[in-house]
């Protein structure tokens, strides 16, 4: 069994590494404008996982992928050499769509706000359909009753 912490350092120590690595010295034109994001590792540390996110449209994405898949090999030995472990791990890179999720979740809340107007709109000048109060009330004059013949007890059942 691994140490969590143990795992979570390597994680961090990876996303640095990979992150100064593409940053100093890979030099494939394909990269765009890259982020790395995150990175996790399993707790065995074999496998780690790459999380980026890129500047640009679907194309620049494509073909940012296809950079990082062929610089994998060099990225895995600078890795693999930093973190002194027997094996070194190797990487998936996966990308981040938080910018994708971003504007979709405001693009909901826009069109419940625009919902949300319409309903104040067509409540400010609606009525009741019936009274203003549909349920049964109990009559103030019934309380009034039992108070004046002191009837305290509770009806249909003695008391012992």
């Amino acid at each position: 069994m691994t140490d969590p912490a143990k795992v979570r350092r390597h994680a961090e120590r990876i996303r640095e590494l990979v992150a100064s690595v593409v940053r100093s010295q890979i030099k494939d034109p394909r990269l765009g404008m890259i982020t790395i994001t995150d990175a996790r590792i399993t707790a065995d540390l074999r496998d780690a996982t790459v999380f980026y996110t890129v500047l640009g449209d679907a194309a620049a994405q494509a073909s940012t992928a296809a950079a990082l898949e062929s610089a994998k090999g060099m990225l895995r030995s600078t890795v693999g050499k930093a973190l002194g472990l027997r094996h070194s791990p190797t990487l998936a890179f996966v990308l981040d769509d938080v910018q994708d999720q971003v504007k979709h979740i405001d693009d909901l809340l826009a069109a419940a706000r625009t919902a949300d107007a319409e309903v104040q709109r067509l409540a400010a000048g609606a009525q009741y359909a019936g009274e203003a109060q549909p349920y049964r009330v109990e009559d103030e004059d019934a309380e009034v009753e039992d108070e004046e013949t002191g009837d305290d007890e509770p009806r249909g059942g003695d008391r012992r």
